[in-house]
């Protein structure tokens, strides 16, 4: 999902953003070669997504620091579970903490909320995925982030799929156009996927040989209608209007997969903190 190459850079930037020219505060009060011992910790019960992030902003400030992971990504701990052992120069220390701790809480805050949606339709055959609703930049962690929570991955750029919208068929002049222009061109591999808001919609997708049919804002009785009459002959996604509220019922129409930008765009950062050992 994510990978050196494209995380070093965040890092940098992350670093050069916080520091500026020099942590004034860690400069004046702690000693150059002045040692410390710190364990980041949970308080608050969740689930893990970007502690290897956070032990490489360290690392990436100061190669030298002994670093210890002490739980893995989609690991559910609970409040007080330590999740990374930190110990070498303090100065490098503190002016790496806010960083790492803030891509960590982020990204964890979003496999907890993650979780939390995958439990509330765990009684059905439904998937939940996620959206390319996510910061810039941040795309890559935070899809992997909703993945440790228990979500797939819809696509993750513009080239992972093709995706017709209201916008391309009415400049297509229609749901059968639009799927027999991107069927011509498109990579042997590569699914297509109609948005319809209303059946006629679906019958004329599913007449078209779309790949997947998404359900966009209907109503729960217009989607339980599609899953009856397309009778598994492609895979629905039901989208718009979905909230943890609302999740179980649309779950229980019988869809086989639900979109959801609430898990990237919503989800609250946990609380983790770097502490001195008492």
């Amino acid at each position: 999902m994510y990978d050196a190459f494209t995380t070093l850079p965040l890092i940098d930037l992350w670093l050069r953003e916080d520091i500026g020219a020099a942590d004034l505060t860690a400069q004046l009060m702690v000693d150059a070669d002045a040692t410390a011992h710190f364990v980041m910790n949970a308080r608050e019960a969740m689930v893990i997504a970007g502690i290897d992030v956070a032990a490489a902003v360290f690392a990436r400030y100061r190669p030298d620091l002994a670093i210890e992971t002490l739980c893995r990504d989609g690991q559910a701990v609970e409040k007080g579970t330590a999740l990374l052992r930190l110990s070498g120069n303090a100065r490098a220390i503190l002016t790496a903490e806010r960083p790492a701790l803030n891509i960590v809480q982020h990204l964890s805050g979003i496999a907890t909320l993650t979780a939390q949606y995958v439990r509330a339709i765990s009684h059905t055959r439904a998937r939940l995925l996620d959206t390319r609703k996510t910061i810039p930049g941040l795309r890559a962690l935070e899809k992997h982030a909703a993945h440790c929570g228990g979500a797939l991955n819809h696509r993750l750029s513009l080239d992972g799929g093709v995706l017709i919208k209201d916008n391309h068929i009415a400049v297509c002049g229609g749901i059968g156009p639009a799927i027999a222009k991107a069927r011509a061109g498109v990579p042997v591999l590569t699914k297509i996927e109609v948005e319809c808001d209303r059946l006629d919609q679906v019958r004329e997708a599913l007449a078209a040989q779309a790949d997947l049919i998404m359900l966009d804002n209907m109503s729960l009785a217009d989607m339980r209608e599609a899953v009856k009459w397309v009778a598994g002959r492609v895979a629905l996604e039901a989208s718009g209007n979905v909230r943890l509220e609302t999740l179980p019922a649309i779950a229980e129409t019988g869809v086989d997969y639900i979109s959801t930008s609430k898990i990237t765009q919503s989800a609250p950062a946990v609380d983790i903190g770097l502490d001195a050992p008492a």
